[in-house]
């Protein structure tokens, strides 16, 4: 894709506006890092566009902190108190809905998945965010605990112009055969295999 042009325009009937405008079902996952990180990145994009942006955790404990959730919280009070960006949402695991609650066994867990998925799907159905982070979603799908056919079914029937963004390791080839764009991030050398731990401000 030279200077950003595709090298094939496919015979659809669709305009260069319209193609170019199409929402986008995107899946970053692989055995190395950045997969949110490039997620965020294009939250940060859409933020700026005045969308209405969506980030949903599945995994991360509810008490871990990440700079990107302080990041956009700032975010979306700058929009609330001056309009610049746009609103932004940031739920995770024990915040929010009723999987708040302290659970400790898999089935607990996995119903807890089950239903924030329930409420992702609710707000794709009500057009609620132009821009959806469904961050570490693909570990439920591949545990089994959300139906991945279903979640296939939900997300390329959107309706309106919703992008959504799934991260994590481990995605169904169901979901990678569906989505428009799909990065898989692989690991050629990481601090970790020399020993290092993880640091503030790289890692969180």
């Amino acid at each position: 894709m030279p200077k950003g042009k595709p090298e094939v325009v496919p015979e659809d009937g669709l305009t260069t506006r319209q193609r170019r405008n199409r929402p986008l079902l995107v899946v970053h996952t692989g055995e190395m890092k950045g997969k949110s990180t490039a997620a965020f990145g294009m939250a940060l994009r859409a933020w700026n566009q005045g969308w209405s942006v969506g980030v949903f955790q599945f995994v991360k404990s509810a008490k871990w902190k990440v700079g990107e959730e302080s990041a956009f919280r700032a975010l979306g009070e700058l929009h609330a108190s001056t309009g610049q960006g746009g609103p932004v949402e940031w739920h995770k695991m024990g915040e929010g809905w009723s999987w708040a609650r302290k659970s400790g066994t898999e089935e607990d867990h996995a119903a807890n998945a089950r239903e924030g998925w329930a409420e992702i799907r609710r707000r794709l159905s009500e057009q609620r965010h132009d821009f959806y982070v469904l961050d570490e979603f693909s570990y439920p799908l591949h545990w089994g605990w959300v139906d991945v056919a279903e979640v296939v079914h939900a997300l390329t029937g959107r309706p309106g112009r919703q992008h959504v963004v799934i991260t994590g390791r481990n995605a169904p080839e169901e979901l990678i055969e569906a989505a428009d764009l799909v990065v898989r991030m692989t690991k050629v050398k990481h601090p970790m295999d020399a020993g290092q731990k993880g640091q503030r401000g790289i890692e969180w």
